[in-house]
């Protein structure tokens, strides 16, 4: 019996078709990696399948009674609420029964004897409800998750808008866990999780009996847990059995076969069409060119799918800067407490260096600090001379009203609009991206515009925050390559050592300095 069964999805945006006749069913115990390159609709299939978006056509089945969990990318987090807050919501049906409980109470001194018989009955199926699902332990069980996930030592009265983005991803994971659903969807869930937050949770989908769908461009994390691929590409949806490893060579095996039968069937079509062109006005030959020129007509001609843009970045180099970069004395960081203990860091030119460790050390906030975007708590930085900067934020503003147009030529007034579109193709967006709203757009191709501007300015020292997040494998891998070939500085927080190994020439271990406890 499966769990969830999708016929016939069809949906798009505007004149962009996302899905065309998609069907996929979810079976019990089913680890499924759900992959393809940014802008392939990853995302939209999960806010269909869970009802958030309704599709153009098709039928979403799920079996009766199953309870799904969504960890979603893009949730937004409401000023005033503290991390317990967030966590209790995962027993929000619970506070709901016990409000029926309260109302019904109230309600039993104006009662009918009939009525009160009901009232009773339906009391103590709550009571027994609330005590089934330990409803008088809710306290304890958010506690107890807070301190696996690290959430404890943070304050769990803090406002979840002061956080990390590590930081607000391991809250969500934290109440997807309390839910305990019977269906797990995560979508990008290690994007802006520490390394050791990433073993934790790998750990845990290793374990996990029930199924999920898990939507991930970190192909080492994909290969340890899942054990089916859905490949979303070209509008369609293929399985295949095992892990990524297998998926691609099996894809690769699939994509060389169909090269080589379109190449045969070009060959074939080719060699008739010349021969009806050359034998349909000789009487003598005209039938045996007809019968040719049917045989064209009837034929399936094979259609190769469209390649799609490759991202092309290469970044362009400022002057030559100052021997010593960036010179920090005495510096403390944080905002109302010190997150470090007095740094004394020196960064030279043509370095690359990475910092790691664990979210919400203070890793985001010494680039900002860096950057004068957050006044130091005591000690100072200098800056080197002649220095040109590029700074790579974690995220976008949201509700950006800007088209991908406007959003380059804001930064780039001077460039025609030809450059602008040129700019935007060579970082892999197409057509239809390229005039959409920035909003619109996926993670991985919001990614590729702020990319985009960054690589347009001459810059010879890179400050880049978690710059691989929703980004897809191609995307990273053309990043990696442009990085190595950089002739700038760059200080990169980064929680992928596949991405940074053979790139940095220092790795920085923050949790070494920081003043928060581990």
């Amino acid at each position: 019996m499966s769990i969830l069964n999708v016929q016939n999805l069809t949906h798009g945006f505007g004149d962009r078709a996302i899905f065309e006749n998609v069907s996929f069913r979810l079976l019990k115990g089913e680890h499924i990696g759900l992959v393809g390159a940014n802008g392939e609709g990853k995302s939209t299939f999960m806010n269909i399948i869970t009802g958030k978006l309704m599709p153009d056509e098709g039928n979403i089945e799920w079996a009766k009674n199953v309870r799904v969990g969504y960890l979603d990318q893009h949730t937004v987090l409401e000023k005033g609420m503290t991390i317990r807050d967030v966590l209790k919501t995962a027993f929000a049906w619970l506070f709901e029964m016990e409000e029926r409980m309260n109302s019904i109470c109230d309600q039993m001194g104006e009662a009918s004897e009939a009525e009160l018989e009901k009232m009773m009955d339906e009391l103590g199926t709550i009571q027994d409800m609330l005590t089934m699902h330990d409803f008088y332990t809710i306290d304890a069980k958010v506690e107890e998750i807070a301190r696996a996930l690290g959430l404890e030592d943070i304050g769990l009265e803090r406002d979840v808008t002061e956080l990390s983005g590590g930081q607000r991803t391991k809250i969500l994971l934290g109440k997807l866990l309390l839910e305990k659903p019977d269906i797990l969807l995560l979508d990008e869930p290690t994007n802006y999780l520490d390394v050791e937050h990433i073993r934790w949770l790998t750990r845990y989908l290793q374990e996990y009996e029930n199924a999920f769908i898990l939507i991930s461009h970190d192909i080492p994390f994909l290969n340890s847990v899942v054990n089916l691929i859905y490949h979303m590409d070209q509008r369609e949806l293929n399985r295949y059995v095992g892990d990524y490893d297998k998926f691609m060579e099996v894809y690769e095996v699939k994509k060389a076969q169909k090269e080589a039968a379109y190449n045969r069937q070009q060959q074939e079509i080719n060699e008739l069409k010349d021969f009806v062109a050359r034998n349909k006005a000789r009487v003598s030959t005209r039938n045996m060119a007809m019968s040719r020129q049917k045989k064209l007509d009837k034929m399936d001609v094979i259609e190769l799918a469209r390649e799609k843009p490759k991202p092309e970045f290469y970044f362009k180099t400022a002057r030559t800067s100052g021997r010593f970069v960036v010179t920090a004395k005495e510096l403390v960081i944080g905002y109302e407490e010190p997150l470090s203990t007095p740094l004394e860091l020196t960064v030279e030119r043509g370095s690359k260096i990475v910092l790691t460790g664990a979210n919400g050390i203070g890793k985001t906030t010494l680039l900002k600090s860096i950057l004068g975007l957050i006044p130091a708590i005591s000690g100072k930085v200098q800056l080197g001379d002649y220095l040109e900067i590029g700074y790579f934020e974690q995220e976008m503003p949201k509700n950006n009203p800007n088209t991908c147009i406007q959003e380059i030529w804001e930064e780039f007034p001077s460039y025609t609009q030809y450059e602008v579109r040129s700019a935007l193709a060579k970082c892999g967006l197409t057509t239809q991206h390229i005039e959409s709203l920035v909003r619109v757009l996926s993670g991985g191709e919001q990614a590729k515009v702020r990319l985009c501007k960054l690589l347009n300015r001459e810059t010879n020292l890179l400050l880049l925050d978690e710059p691989t997040n929703h980004l897809d494998v191609d995307a990273k891998e053309e990043l990696k390559r442009a990085l190595q070939e950089y002739k700038g500085t760059i200080l990169m927080v980064c929680h992928e050592p596949e991405f940074y190994e053979g790139l940095a020439t220092d790795v920085w271990d923050c949790t070494k300095w920081t003043t928060k406890i581990i």
